[in-house]
């Protein structure tokens, strides 16, 4: 199926031609037609399965045939989304710029960590569109500066992730301030109790997409594990990013210390890499993150609050430095290099007392990672030591460093 199957005005459809977009993707395809009859959305989706598109395109679609005589005095919000970080709330700002370029709407991101005044002064102007975090849409409406009575269009975006970082309260609050009548959608990667209550009182009658169910990795993202010791696993990682082919890393920390720890020992052995987490300053964090887009920077070290606003679409590479401690994130965490129909490769390290994280994550999976054991720093256990044996599936054949670090990307 082609965008020009569902539905979607003309000029849309020429900023997605303008885009090189053809074919959407499943959630695009199955989310777009019920929001057009102005249905409340339920989406179980991850990051990278083009969840923006399927809601922005719709509410500009909405916003552009009301096409009501302009007002006396600056334009109302009229669409609301909310985004747990500033990194998400400015990729969707910037989604909603591409694709409306041809509808004259006006869209506005805003967040906390830099002065308000130029975001008051473009309020001031008036806007369509508000992409905002909740700590810095809640003080300006507390200021004053931002009424919600003309919202018709609401968007609670990466709903888990706003719980996990404990923004629910005041989500809640934000919720009380919107008008009864409107459309609503809510996105969630996963559905925690408290996320499915927060559902029945957002959405009315809703219909539900679910994609990409977080049991399931991307079909065309390799995946390996490496048996190390934690004192090892810097310099295996070194050894493996001396591999000039691997164009672009992410490299997943459990902590924002080891981030920046691993981020110095790859400068001191020649390799570009920046650290980005929520200790670092917004400014630092979009440069890190800019420098990393235009391959200034090759490798990324990031924690996974800092990588959830991540969205690139032709990163190579994903290293679990640290195996992460909810299974769940294993899959978010790989997803990051498989975006947008692009294959990927992910690497992850595993010492002796991480190997029940990795029995977890197997199991979600309902698959055995296959296991690079040629290389330089393997796993030494003390005798004294009782391993369990992760299962394994029978592997024909393992790979070597050059088939999975130098094949190129599938486009």
């Amino acid at each position: 199926m082609s965008f020009d199957k569902l539905n979607i005005i003309d000029p849309i459809l020429k900023a997605l031609k303008h885009e090189g977009y053809v074919t959407p993707t499943s959630i695009q395809e199955k989310a777009i037609p019920l929001l057009l009859e102005g249905k409340d959305l339920l989406g179980c989706a991850q990051t990278g399965t083009g969840k923006t598109a399927a809601f922005a395109i719709p509410i500009m679609q909405g916003l552009y045939n009301e096409n009501k005589p302009a007002s006396k005095g600056p334009k109302k919000i009229q669409a609301l989304i909310l985004s747990p970080t500033r990194e998400l709330a400015t990729q969707i700002g910037d989604s909603f710029s591409t694709y409306g370029r041809y509808l004259g709407l006006k869209n506005l991101v805003i967040f906390g960590g830099i002065s308000q005044k130029p975001q008051v002064e473009a309020l001031t102007r008036g806007i369509d569109i508000l992409v905002a975090t909740p700590g810095r849409l809640l003080d300006l409406i507390n200021q004053k500066y931002i009424d919600l009575h003309n919202v018709k269009y609401f968007v609670l975006d990466e709903a888990d992730f706003m719980l996990d970082m404990g923004f629910i309260r005041d989500v809640k609050k934000i919720i009380a301030l919107l008008p009864i009548k409107k459309q609503s959608m809510l996105f969630s990667a996963t559905m925690p109790e408290e996320i499915s209550k927060l559902v029945d009182t957002i959405l009315i009658n809703p219909s539900k997409v679910a994609v990409t169910a977080v049991s399931s990795t991307v079909d065309m993202i390799e995946q390996y594990i490496y048996f190390v010791n934690k004192g090892n696993k810097r310099a295996l990682l070194t050894h493996l990013l001396n591999n000039k082919n691997i164009v672009s890393a992410l490299v997943f920390s459990r902590t924002k210390h080891g981030a920046n720890n691993i981020a110095k020992h790859l400068i001191k052995a020649g390799i570009p890499s920046e650290a980005i987490h929520s200790n670092k300053s917004q400014t630092a964090r979009q440069l890190a993150l800019n420098n990393f887009k235009t391959k200034k920077t090759r490798v990324l070290v990031a924690t996974d609050i800092a990588a959830r606003g991540i969205d690139i679409d032709e990163l190579s590479h994903v290293f679990n430095f640290d195996l992460p401690e909810v299974p769940e994130t294993y899959v978010h965490r790989i997803g990051r290099t498989g975006r947008a129909g692009l294959g990927g490769i992910a690497l992850s390290f595993c010492d002796n007392e991480e190997k029940k994280l990795l029995a977890e994550i197997q199991k979600l999976i309902s698959k055995s990672i296959p296991i690079v054991d040629n290389h330089p720093f393997p796993l030494v256990v003390e005798e004294s030591t009782e391993v369990k044996a992760i299962p394994q599936k029978a592997i024909n054949s393992r790979p070597n460093s050059r088939n999975f670090t130098g094949r190129n990307r599938q486009k």
